[in-house]
């Protein structure tokens, strides 16, 4: 270097006019330094492959390959690398094939020693070869990278060899069975070697495919041999603990890849084989016996499948159908058909909410299987309804408070917004409602009022215009007695009887028959006064009285001493005949009193032979007889001062159910008179068919074809509308 200096500084002195550039070249390297470094390098590989030490220092070697690469030899020092890597692969192959045990798990220990043994040489290899990887490598892209590289080899010599291939596999299929069937396996070992399949990207094709088919297959066995031998709660565990165990195998050692197809081939072959068949088996069990955590499992998993909350939803309706016609259908069952129901709504509410997430196909299903097996039986539970809410309604009761009056009230109405003949809940609910206001006997006003605001919120004004007329008869009634007391003080009009009267609108209230009593003249003399009362502020309208509907408290003396009798207008008549006289015949007391023969009966049972015994009848019997005698007991005892002596009710009342479905009958007619005259004062002119379909959409109850086609013939003989002469099925209206 020296030499070199002073040379240039004599030149430049000696020579001013001349300029010399001086251009610096590469060093070349020294002979047999390319030859020489490889050595060393192919030295270190093979140490590493060897698991021995390495003599060099890695930095050192990694300036080395930097040199190389830096003169041009990177072409050359990639192939050389190749073959020592590929012969170290290749010598192993051997060990594998030559292996004397098929399935071994030490065979797949094996393979996995020389994969993790493999990659970790890679590694170090790479990092000695990271100049070439990151230059040379990087610019030829068509050249694997060093990593890349060793997987392909590893690849090519060892995994693709058919005989290792199938042992592989057939080992890694054989541990993931035995897990299957409750043997503890090795898993870590499994997820090694899948992740090994998964590098060298054979995982699909080597192993995934025979997985799923492997998987396909024994579930489909065990489907079908669980099915035969398991209960459906015991088989939907399974299942559920199946799908468990496999997700967790793909969390634990299997491809993320491989889950959709797994957990797709568990549910169909376990479940979606055998939708049918487990809800044949086992879903009625579940539903009668109310097993709710059952129920939910059982929606969840056939929510998994396609089509399986269809199928489920389907069986759902035929259930409730078939469950509600039990206990609308059978005539023994009417006593507590309103309950019962009333439970079975409860009970179909719960499991839609807590076990079919509030699915609102299941809420819908519900409501049309309901509506379907409720009004299988015209009218019946129409009727039952009104007389159960009757019966919550009435005085006495004390099995509910206000609150839980009110969420009873608003159950019954679920099931009442199913019943097609509502007309006919109206007219019993109005007879019993008739019942409650003129005797005293509703439980609450307020609980009352609000069952009607239900009603009149379901069903329109028009439909309890005629109840609420029941209520303001009822408050009209009381100002009106306020008043004729007031009348009765003024005129000073003299008498012991204190008579409290109700002024009933013939229209709002039931039909009641007029019967004829002789009433005593002091009775007879009071209703003249209060007629003559309210004809002089009431002109024009015309008062008729119904004994069957008075009732009395009366005064008595007994040895006992002093009691109070509360008791019906009938009862009071036969008790102020034994003021007159001691003992009396049932010919005396019917020709004395005018109380039909029937009605007659029956009252004098329920004063001799009922709890409360005022009278005496002989002979002693049940029944009155023709013949019988009575007189007063004067031996009564009673704990209480007040009693109440209680009617005895005809069998309820086949008549007066006859009376009330006859009139609900006599209505029907006139609403499909008036809806046909209607449609056909507006159309004029209307085929048969399309009138029919009319009359069907405006009518609020069923009416079968039969009874509708008498109504048109009867408004035809009535002159309302006509045939058409040249189309018998067409009807013209007639002004």
């Amino acid at each position: 270097c020296d030499v070199h200096q002073r040379l240039f500084m004599f030149l430049v002195n000696t020579h001013p006019s001349f300029c010399y550039n001086v251009i610096s070249e590469k060093p070349k390297l020294p002979e047999n330094y390319t030859n020489e470094t490889w050595q060393k390098l192919k030295e270190a590989v093979e140490a590493i492959q060897n698991s021995t030490s390495i003599k060099y220092n890695l930095e050192e070697l990694y300036q080395a390959v930097e040199n190389l690469c830096s003169h041009k030899i990177s072409a050359k020092l990639y192939k050389q690398l190749r073959v020592v890597c590929e012969d170290h692969v290749k010598a192993q192959i051997d060990q594998f094939r030559e292996y004397p045990f098929p399935y071994s798990v030490l065979f797949l220990k094996k393979i996995d020693k020389c994969w993790q043994d493999h990659c970790r040489q890679m590694i170090m290899i790479r990092s000695i070869f990271l100049f070439l990887d990151r230059t040379y490598v990087l610019q030829n892209s068509m050249l694997p990278s060093i990593w890349d590289m060793g997987l392909e080899l590893f690849r090519f010599y060892i995994i693709s060899d058919l005989k290792v291939q199938s042992k592989t596999i057939d080992g890694i299929l054989l541990l993931i069975e035995r897990e299957r069937s409750g043997e503890a396996v090795d898993r870590s070992l499994l997820r090694s070697l899948l992740s090994m399949l998964s590098d060298l990207q054979i995982y699909q094709d080597s192993f995934e495919q025979r997985f799923l088919e492997e998987t396909n297959r024994l579930y489909a066995a065990e489907g079908q041999r669980l099915m035969q031998e398991r209960e459906v709660p015991e088989y939907l565990h399974h299942v559920n603990k199946r799908l468990e165990e496999e997700a967790d195998r793909v969390i634990t050692y299997l491809d993320q890849s491989t889950q959709k197809h797994l957990i797709a081939t568990v549910e169909k072959q376990l479940l979606g084989e055998h939708l049918t068949a487990i809800l044949q088996k086992g879903l009625n069990n579940l539903l009668d016996e109310n097993r709710i955590q059952d129920l939910s499992l059982l929606y969840q998993l056939f929510s998994r499948v396609k089509g399986g909350v269809q199928v489920l939803l389907q069986h759902w309706v035929e259930y409730i159908k078939a469950f509600g016609s039990t206990i609308v259908i059978n005539p023994e069952k009417d006593k507590t058909m309103v309950q019962e129901l009333l439970d079975f709504k409860d009970k179909v509410d719960l499991i839609i909410d807590v076990c079919f997430m509030r699915n609102e196909k299941f809420v819908n299903g519900m409501k049309e299987a309901f509506e379907t097996f409720i009004n299988k039986r015209p009218n019946k539970p129409a009727e039952l309804i009104a007389k159960y809410v009757d019966s919550k309604l009435r005085a006495g009761n004390k099995e509910a408070t206000d609150e839980e009056l009110e969420k009873m009230l608003d159950k019954i109405m679920i099931i009442f917004r199913f019943i097609y003949g509502k007309d006919v809940f109206e007219a019993f609910y109005k007879k019993d409602l008739a019942k409650r206001l003129l005797v005293g006997k509703s439980a609450s006003v307020d609980a009352e009022k609000s069952m009607l605001s239900k009603l009149k919120h379901e069903c329109g004004a028009a439909f309890t215009s005629k109840l609420e007329g029941m209520f303001k008869d009822m408050e009209l009634s009381k100002d009106i007695m306020v008043q004729f007391k007031q009348h009765m003080q003024c005129q000073n009009i003299p008498g012991n009887i204190e008579l409290t009267v109700n002024i009933l609108t013939m229209g709002y209230w039931p039909t009641y028959v007029p019967m004829e009593v002789h009433l005593p003249p002091e009775m007879v003399r009071l209703q003249e006064i209060f007629k003559t009362f309210y004809l002089g502020k009431h002109s024009g309208r015309k008062l008729q009285w119904q004994s069957t509907l008075g009732h009395c408290v009366l005064k008595a003396e007994f040895k006992e001493g002093r009691k109070e009798l509360q008791v019906s207008l009938f009862q009071t008549l036969v008790l102020l005949m034994f003021n007159e006289g001691e003992e009396f015949s049932l010919e005396d007391i019917k020709l004395a009193t005018g109380i039909e023969d029937g009605e007659l009966r029956r009252t004098l049972q329920s004063l001799a032979c009922g709890k409360a015994r005022v009278l005496t009848k002989i002979p002693k019997s049940k029944d009155v007889e023709d013949g019988d005698k009575f007189s007063c007991n004067d031996d009564f005892k009673h704990k209480l001062f007040r009693i109440k002596i209680n009617q005895i009710q005809m069998k309820e009342t086949v008549e007066e159910q006859a009376s009330t479905t006859e009139r609900v009958f006599q209505d029907r007619q006139y609403q499909i008179d008036a809806a046909i005259v209607r449609i056909m004062k507006m159309r004029k002119t209307l085929s048969h068919n399309l009138l029919v379909s009319e009359v069907y959409n405006q009518l609020k109850f069923p009416v079968k074809p039969a009874d509708l086609k008498k109504r048109i013939e009867s408004l035809i003989d009535r002159d309302y509308m006509e045939r058409d002469k040249d189309n018998p099925n067409q009807y013209n209206y007639v002004a």
